[in-house]
């Protein structure tokens, strides 16, 4: 497949799985603001998703009236207990009724904890779920993929061992077909007084010895020679991920979340999210998120379904 360079040809590849395979179906934990729904409407009409809305059918009519969104359209399940709906959402997923899990304005705590519920829950084994942020910005030729800068705050070498592979599997997804990773810290040499330089060196060595698969990975890199070739060329590295990564691994979370909220408030950019490294995929945006934000989130998820399958 042909890699996706931006999150409007995201949406395109979208519709073109609806288009030829059918809709994924979401399952929404708590879906009683018009902004979602707007944005599952949308991906409906897009006809790359379809819905299961749980919360209180009440709420959910007031919100699809204010989106001018028919709830005759969607199956609707009806749960009054916020913890209820997170439980009721996610069997749907466990139980294959539904392709994708998703929060609507339900607390992240019960979304999550629903999520990781140990009879209808999506957790995998002993595998690290973790989050990542994908960005399209102006003036680069391809998607931008930063975990984990949400869901794991201070990950050890095994769990960013994980976030590794599940951030590559669905840079995959969207037709990396190798993904080049760049391990960030403060500078580009291995220092022994600074963890993070030794992580990345391991995660380096990890990958060449196959522990970590169907990618490139290379660190420590500091951002400017991970990002810029120039830069890379200055400092006298040599890597085929120098100047030219498409996913960035961040030591922890502080990291993480200002390196993408820099490129959200910084740059002419599209950003969405998902939660990675489950059974199925996970839709994690905030109730503050754009309809489009969903709606992109909501298309990264159809796509990376597609691909699991």
């Amino acid at each position: 497949m042909e890699q996706i360079r931006s999150l409007a040809q995201l949406l395109d590849y979208a519709k073109k799985i609806g288009k030829e395979k059918g809709p994924k179906k979401l399952s929404v934990a708590m879906a009683e603001e018009a902004g979602l729904l707007s944005a599952i409407e949308e991906a409906r009409k897009g006809g790359f998703a379809d819905a299961i809305l749980v919360g209180r059918r009440d709420k959910m009519e007031a919100a699809a009236k204010e989106a001018g969104v028919d709830l005759a359209n969607y199956e609707v399940m009806e749960e009054q207990n916020e913890p209820d709906m997170g439980i009721t959402a996610v069997t749907q997923v466990s139980s294959k009724k539904a392709d994708i899990y998703m929060k609507g304005q339900i607390h992240t705590n019960n979304f999550l904890r629903a999520m990781l519920h140990k009879e209808v829950g999506l957790r995998v084994g002993k595998n690290t779920i973790s989050h990542c942020y994908f960005h399209s910005i102006e003036g680069f030729d391809r998607i931008f993929f930063v975990a984990d800068a949400a869901f794991n705050m201070y990950p050890d070498l095994a769990a960013k061992a994980d976030i590794t592979q599940n951030t590559v599997n669905f840079a995959r997804a969207l037709g990396v077909a190798e993904p080049k990773v760049a391990v960030l810290a403060a500078v580009e040499v291995v220092n022994p007084d600074m963890p993070a330089t030794l992580e990345a060196s391991a995660l380096t060595q990890m990958n060449r010895r196959g522990q970590i698969k169907n990618c490139v990975v290379d660190g420590p890199f500091a951002l400017d020679n991970a990002v810029s070739e120039e830069s890379a060329r200055t400092k006298g590295i040599v890597s085929p991920v120098a100047g030219k990564a498409d996913v960035f691994i961040v030591p922890n979370i502080e990291s993480g979340n200002m390196l993408a909220k820099a490129i959200v408030y910084f740059s002419k950019n599209e950003t969405a999210g998902l939660i990675l490294g489950a059974a199925a995929p996970i839709v994690l945006t905030s109730r503050a998120d754009s309809s489009r934000a969903k709606l992109l989130s909501i298309a990264a998820a159809v796509a990376l379904s597609d691909f699991q399958k």
